[in-house]
């Protein structure tokens, strides 16, 4: 693991998050990314080295959907920064952790992704992200 590379907050309303980060933080956000297969929308702001990364759901089924459901607005996930993904998640796998992916996945950002089970980060969802390869 490098760096925390984001946090992603669930949010209901992207507009209405982008602009009470945007006074928080004192930026605009650096880009707006739907991940069809998530189906979510996402807006970054850069902090220094990290991100925050806002999710919103765009349909009733989608993971964030559930989450905000469930749990209501707030930190969702916090994403680690990793040089081969590949190798990590059998490194966790290795450790006896619980991995939603064992095999990376297109993400936001121009990121391949895996997700580790939150039981196993004490109700954190870990995420791991690595530069998605050129071809």
């Amino acid at each position: 693991m490098r760096n925390i590379e984001h946090i992603g907050i669930a949010v209901k309303d992207l507009e209405a998050a982008n602009k009470t980060y945007r006074a928080i933080l004192g930026s605009e956000h650096y880009k707006t990314e739907a991940v069809e297969s998530e189906g979510v929308i996402t807006s970054f702001f850069k902090i220094g080295e990290s991100k925050i990364e806002l999710l919103a759901a765009t349909n009733a089924d989608s993971p964030i959907a559930k989450f905000l459901e469930k749990r209501g607005e707030g930190i969702h996930h916090i994403a680690f920064n990793v040089a081969d993904i590949e190798k990590e998640i059998s490194r966790l796998q290795g450790e006896g952790f619980t991995l939603l992916n064992e095999t990376p996945k297109p993400g936001a950002d121009n990121k391949i992704v895996a997700f580790m089970h939150p039981k196993n980060g004490h109700g954190v969802l870990v995420e791991l992200c690595q530069e998605r390869p050129e071809n």
